[in-house]
């Protein structure tokens, strides 16, 4: 069969969705983390021995659990079929060689959930979390990385790509956007870092640093050092989606669409940096918290997308 990369609605529609998708396994993960249901079931790949498990209806944590696991399961279908979808259609080799990249990451978080509630109990010499807490944090680094995936398909997929139609970006443009998305990486790894080890709440006031109105904390642990470089990282990403922003809405070589974009880029961080006041101001309350992480991955997709738009004419090659 003669295969050709031209656009295939069906295939970037459902793309597209899966990439949708994505936030509501985010959502769900975040709320079990929030409310402390992690380990609402202690047996893995079922619940309480069943895909049905009593109460999961009714009881507030084991929903939140159990709907996580359930997403999950979903999530993996959807990109199994992607995969081999554009292993059977898609011309384009990096596009293949994604949906492979992604498969191979949806079952490896698979695996490192289930392994995070099964190692729960394993003790480790000389740390506060057991080996299944530690688990916790590299599976919500990994899910930063499937998302940039998940997008990466999605928009080689799509019309605008195929076509590209929104027109070619600076050297200045596609530098700064990758900054961007190098920055965003690191800052949702400290905030991963930071959730699971309970620092959440470790400098309790904000803007400030003290309740007296300092700028540094008044005693310093590793807890108040996440959080702390949490608080420094969103700062320096302000300024620099806002340099980035700027320069974008300038390239006048950019669709009107995607210059456009810098506003959306702004409007993200600052609810974003928004939210996380929020998550100190209410105590990390559920609502603001959730909201919190989401927003954190809704804003690296969205940057990840505008900057891989940018940097088509150096990613997109045709196989023969």
């Amino acid at each position: 069969m003669t295969r050709s990369a031209t656009y295939q609605p069906g295939l970037a529609w459902f793309a597209a969705i899966g990439s949708a998708w994505v936030f509501v396994l985010v959502a769900l993960g975040a709320f079990t983390t929030t409310i402390g249901a992690g380990m609402a079931f202690p047996d893995w790949p079922l619940s309480n021995g069943s895909v049905n498990p009593h109460g999961w209806l009714t009881e507030i944590d084991k929903f939140a659990e159990h709907s996580h696991r359930l997403s999950g399961t979903m999530m993996g279908l959807i990109t199994i079929v992607l995969a081999f979808w554009l292993h059977h259609v898609e011309a384009r080799a990096w596009l293949r060689q994604l949906g492979w990249w992604a498969l191979a990451i949806v079952i490896f978080q698979g695996v490192l959930g289930g392994t995070r509630v099964l190692f729960d109990p394993v003790h480790v010499p000389g740390f506060d979390m057991s080996l299944g807490q530690m688990l916790r944090i590299p599976h919500g680094m990994l899910a930063q990385i499937y998302v940039c995936v998940l997008f990466a398909i999605a928009a080689g997929l799509s019309r605008p790509w195929v076509e590209n139609s929104f027109g070619t970006a600076g050297d200045r443009v596609r530098r700064l956007g990758w900054w961007c998305v190098a920055l965003l990486l690191v800052q949702l790894t400290v905030a991963s870092t930071m959730r699971h080890n309970y620092a959440g709440l470790a400098i309790p006031t904000f803007p400030y640093a003290t309740p007296e109105g300092g700028l540094l904390p008044a005693a310093w642990d590793y807890k108040v050092v996440l959080h702390f470089t949490h608080r420094v990282m969103a700062a320096v990403i302000g300024v620099m989606v806002l340099i980035y922003g700027h320069f974008l809405w300038r390239e006048k070589t950019l669709t009107p669409f995607l210059r456009g974009c810098s506003m959306l880029l702004v409007g993200l961080i600052t609810l974003q940096i928004t939210l996380g006041a929020q998550v100190i101001w209410t105590g990390r309350s559920v609502a603001m918290t959730t909201g919190h992480v989401l927003v954190g991955a809704l804003t690296l997709a969205t940057t990840f997308v505008v900057a891989f738009f940018t940097g088509r004419s150096s990613i997109d090659r045709t196989s023969p």
